[in-house]
């Protein structure tokens, strides 16, 4: 048998992978690789496409799949630059229609289009700041959908035949196995826009009419945000400097999903990493690679959770922790102990205030001696999107914003219009709102017993901004618009500014 590292692939990937042959070319040995019976038909085929004699090989079902998947996944250098031969004119829509999805594929004309299709889709991504990119098929449609600034847009609508085609290839550029189509996958890409490095992760859904396919865009350069760059007002940002120089405790940062959390942490984590402290943390999944601090991934299909993976990494000699999320009490607990015996802690809680993580960590069932013992710093924030500069137009308050928001009647506001510039969104990037509670020793009594959120909320926010009030300066200084703070469901009843 030909060693297959070396050899030449022959034949185009789509007839490969329809008729489960590959074909192999060593100087002037050629061999055919086969899991099934080939019929005369795809003989002649195979014949009139090499264009000589060649070797028949048997192999087991699991045996061509691996060669299969292995073999082509080496072979996407070319997939590597996905700036390469797009410019800015590069027509998605257009360039999608010319493909079709029926030619004879032993022609060998369908892959490169394909690449270049799943090229400019990733590039136009990119360009446009997506976050994820979203492939779905429906019954006669392909529907491709980015989620920029935190909403999804429908950039490309197809024929359904072109489905299996592109998700094949992205699956082979991730390594993917191709011939599993009825179990979940994830998978990671390394991609290039220019001197620009990105990281895709992959992630396939099995669904009626064919895999789901979202691509989570990770730019290289967001894991190297300094801790000053997060957007935080000087007080917010002095806390969690502060925060990070404590030898043990409890920092937590919330939000919900898509808020940022991630960056904030890992952004603390650079500013404590020199070689005079372990760092590890136990990450679903692993965003960003941090230089000098030791990741670990959540894998259920193994057993290792978060509460396995935080025990084992204590027994590293850390000495700072960082666990993706406290999501139950096991490991709500082992990370609180952790804390109380001489490791700080960082990790996030899926809430909508600081306080309420409070609330979330009793209701998981953790004690308040504990949580008042422990906790250091929370920090909840979200992210709003921008009102474009170019096009936002000024409008007045009327009785029911007023009413629901506390702000004078006929005060200067702004909403969102759209224009070229924005892509008629109205809108251009986002800006982080957030706030800070420090458990000083009155909120250490507070927690310690049992105090309502209320009565947290009332103390806490006597001398600080809550991110309701934040949000709202954001709104009359023509940041951001009341709309934008009904969608991401922040606003609650404060009182007046």
């Amino acid at each position: 048998m030909l060693d297959f590292e070396k050899a030449t692939k022959l034949l185009p990937y789509e007839f490969t992978k329809d008729n489960n042959i590959i074909a192999f070319q060593d100087d002037d040995l050629i061999e055919v690789l086969h899991c099934e019976e080939i019929n005369i038909q795809l003989y002649t085929e195979i014949r009139r496409y090499i264009g000589t004699s060649f070797k028949l090989t048997k192999l087991s079902q699991i045996e061509f799949n691996d060669i299969l998947t292995s073999n082509f996944a080496a072979d996407e250098d070319q997939n590597n630059d996905i700036a390469e031969e797009l410019d800015d004119e590069f027509n998605l829509e257009e360039f999608a229609g010319s493909i079709n999805a029926t030619e004879d594929l032993l022609s060998g004309s369908n892959d490169a289009p394909i690449i270049k299709l799943i090229n400019g889709i990733i590039s136009k991504a990119i360009k446009s700041r997506a976050s994820d990119i979203h492939f779905e098929p429906y019954e006669d449609q392909l529907i491709v959908r980015y989620r920029v600034d935190g909403i999804m847009q429908q950039v490309l609508s197809q024929e359904s035949k072109l489905s299996s085609v592109l998700i094949s290839r992205i699956k082979i550029m991730s390594g993917l196995d191709i011939s599993e189509r009825r179990l979940p996958q994830d998978g990671r890409v390394s991609l290039s826009l220019g001197d620009k490095s990105i990281d895709v992760r992959v992630s396939t859904l099995p669904s009626s009419y064919g895999e789901r396919i979202v691509l989570r865009i990770l730019d290289k350069n967001t894991s190297q945000i300094n801790i000053s760059d997060l957007g935080f007002p000087e007080s917010i940002l002095n806390s969690y400097k502060s925060s990070l120089r404590n030898s043990e405790g409890i920092i937590l940062i919330t939000g919900p999903t898509g808020s940022g959390k991630t960056t904030t942490l890992y952004a603390g984590l650079r500013s404590l990493s020199d070689s005079s402290q372990n760092i590890l943390t136990v990450e679903d999944p692993i965003e960003y690679t941090l230089k000098g601090i030791g990741q670990t991934q959540v894998n259920d299909k193994t057993g290792y959770t978060f509460a396995r993976g935080l025990r084992a990494i204590l027994r590293q000699d850390p000495d700072v922790v960082m666990v993706g999320e406290m999501r139950d009490i096991e490991t709500a607990e082992i990370g609180i102990q952790a804390s109380l015996t001489g490791h700080l802690v960082l990790s996030t809680v899926h809430t909508n205030s600081a306080i309420a993580a409070i609330t979330r960590l009793r209701d998981m069932g953790i004690e308040s001696f504990l949580l008042s013992s422990s906790l250091k710093t929370i920090i909840s924030q979200r992210l709003v999107r921008r009102l474009c500069n170019q096009c936002k137009t000024k409008t007045k308050t009327d009785a029911d914003i007023s009413s629901s928001f506390h702000i004078p009647i006929d005060k200067d506001i702004y909403k969102a219009n759209g224009c070229e510039h924005c892509n008629m969104t109205g809108y251009q990037g986002r800006i982080a709102i957030s706030e800070c509670v420090e458990v000083d020793k009155k909120l250490k009594d507070l927690i310690h017993n049992n105090a309502s959120e209320n009565e947290m909320n009332e103390y806490v926010f006597k001398n600080t901004k809550s991110i309701d009030q934040v949000s709202i300066e954001l709104v009359l200084n023509g940041t951001t618009s009341i709309e934008e703070l009904i969608r991401i469901n922040n606003i609650k009843d404060n009182g007046d500014l």
